[in-house]
């Protein structure tokens, strides 16, 4: 069976930036913590994602008590972008209704916290979810980061998505994202992926994706306009192959473009079957 990937970025994609509302239901004040904290330590050369998760780590020792149990407990009540939480039934079920022996998976690639995402409403519908993570203590209080997900750091998921290194396979085997595979045998080749993402770390993947015959989305939220310039920026650079906001409702200019690059995809390997069937 042939399948298609689709794999989208978190945070700013799908839903508004599940870190910043954690920590703002804490009573932290997040202008204060990106701007001046996480920035302090950008400023010395460290990089963004575990600064920002360090500075975490620094919350919760100073008395905010970041737990396991508070990121859980979080996840479950994300609120996403319009559309988002029918969006993947929808596609699943129209798509392999239509092209039977093809096969939609979902798949999840993001710099924001695992186990926020891992438990949200959406979760269940991700073949694989990667994200950072945190080491925890006795008490279940974050302790340190414990996996990095960064700007190329997602490309190497890219890989494993393609050379099929995921579930439980991926966890017990880190290294195998680095065997030569052919390409007949990948499981799912770059030509039949879809990212859709919207910030400067998936830069590496939008630029991967597209260099290799995929489909690159960029999205943005447009409750945010001091983010419209960095979006755009990925079109005037050749980044994507579409902008839109984030709306993923049935019939919005998002859904409809996915959509069309869908078919796309399933018309070239519906053909290229023939032609070898022929």
């Amino acid at each position: 069976m042939d399948r298609i990937a689709l794999i989208f970025d978190f945070d700013d994609t799908l839903a508004p930036d599940s870190t910043s509302s954690f920590l703002e239901s804490l009573g932290i004040d997040t202008k204060d913590f990106w701007k001046n904290k996480v920035e302090e330590l950008l400023k010395d050369d460290w990089d963004p994602i575990p600064a920002y998760l360090y500075k975490m780590v620094e919350e919760s020792n100073a008395g905010k008590n970041i737990t396991k149990e508070k990121l859980i407990s979080y996840g479950k009540k994300i609120q996403f972008h319009d559309g988002v939480k029918r969006f993947f039934s929808h596609i699943k079920t129209t798509f392999e209704k239509k092209y039977p022996e093809i096969s939609i998976e979902y798949y999840l690639i993001s710099s924001g916290i695992g186990e926020i995402i891992r438990n949200s409403e959406i979760a269940k519908n991700f073949t694989h979810i990667w994200a950072s993570d945190f080491a925890y203590g006795p008490n279940g209080e974050i302790t340190f980061p414990k996996k990095i997900v960064s700007f190329t750091d997602k490309t190497r998921y890219l890989f494993q998505v393609s050379k099929g290194i995921i579930g439980d396979k991926a966890f017990a085997n880190p290294f195998d994202v680095n065997k030569k595979v052919s390409d007949e045998k990948l499981r799912i080749p770059f030509s039949n992926m879809i990212f859709t993402g919207d910030g400067y770390t998936d830069i590496p993947c939008f630029s991967m994706i597209r260099k290799n015959g995929g489909i690159p989305f960029g999205v943005y939220d447009k409750a945010h306009r001091d983010k419209f310039g960095r979006a755009w920026g990925f079109i005037e650079e050749g980044r994507v192959s579409n902008l839109h906001s984030a709306n993923f409702k049935k019939g919005s200019d998002l859904c409809n473009s996915i959509e069309m690059a869908l078919e796309s995809i399933c018309q070239k390997i519906h053909l290229k079957k023939s032609m070898y069937q022929g």
